[in-house]
């Protein structure tokens, strides 16, 4: 398996143990990435001012892919969203395709429809499998418990994602979680957006909806958060003492990437491989359970 790695803007200056962990991890599986150094942003914080720049950017890349003869992974649920409602329209609207191809001649490019993309988490879900994932696993994480967050753009608009889970009632992360012979563990307000899309309009607001989360992963008996996108993880990892400070609480609740969960499992170091280190919020009892069994 063979993939071009859509890195995006958040991931390389906010996200570092998240691309380390699934390098790590995807070498671990016999996953191939590779890196296309053109690649730009996905153009996903243009669409708010001028949607057709924001497509004209995401073609640009879905035709850089092509070239290659490759098709994307991306680990930011944005990028993914963006990226896929752009390769749906050039798949499906002829005239959507001619029009960016006609932006993009002036760039050397052109995009014939040959690419697909899809998150890392679902890649790993629907392609690669679970069974194929278990039987990689050489340190079960039996007894250790998390909980999931899906984040709003991973399974939504469903159309686009050809209603890959059900976005109601979604269970794939859930699944990647006990491959590992975890368990994952469910709570109230799981539907609940992170609060990051206003976090630049409205914080308070923002930072409210992160603690209403907060509060209910951390009344369950839950090691962790586990997501798949990098700025959920700026909510509840990069703004959780900001929070704790300003609404007077405590959480300590260590927010992992799914990647570097499954790690654990693959029996890769959680310093070296996969970025525990990089961590604001320590994941110093779930760690010190695995090392004590």
């Amino acid at each position: 398996m063979k993939y071009a790695l859509f890195l995006g803007c958040t991931v390389p200056t906010r996200g570092l143990n998240y691309e380390l962990s699934t390098r790590k991890v995807c070498d671990k599986l016999g996953i191939e990435l590779v890196d296309i150094e053109e690649f730009s942003c996905c153009g996903f914080p243009v669409r708010s001012t001028s949607n057709e720049a924001g497509f004209v950017m995401a073609m640009r890349n879905l035709a850089l892919a092509e070239k290659q003869n490759l098709d994307i992974i991306t680990l930011c649920s944005a990028c993914a969203e963006t990226l896929v409602e752009a390769n749906h329209l050039a798949k499906n609207d002829p005239e959507f395709r001619n029009e960016m191809n006609g932006k993009l001649k002036s760039l050397g490019l052109k995009y014939n429809g040959n690419v697909e993309v899809k998150h890392f988490a679902r890649m790993l879900h629907q392609d690669y499998g679970l069974d194929k994932i278990r039987a990689k696993i050489t340190t079960p994480l039996d007894g250790i418990t998390v909980s999931t967050h899906y984040g709003c753009h991973y399974l939504k608009p469903s159309e686009i994602y050809d209603h890959y889970d059900d976005p109601e009632n979604p269970h794939s992360l859930d699944e990647l979680i006990e491959v590992t012979g975890a368990k994952a563990v469910p709570y109230s307000d799981w539907q609940m957006c992170c609060g990051g899309s206003i976090l630049g309009v409205k914080e308070e607001t923002s930072l409210k909806m992160a603690k209403k989360k907060l509060d209910s992963v951390s009344s369950k008996d839950t090691g962790a958060l586990v997501l798949i996108c990098p700025f959920c993880s700026v909510m509840y990892e990069g703004n959780q003492k900001k929070i704790e400070r300003e609404f007077e609480t405590e959480y300590k609740l260590p927010i992992l990437y799914y990647p570097m969960f499954l790690g654990l499992a693959l029996g890769l170091d959680p310093k070296d491989d996969l970025g525990f280190k990089l961590s604001r919020i320590k994941a110093k009892n779930l760690l010190a359970r695995l090392e004590n069994r």
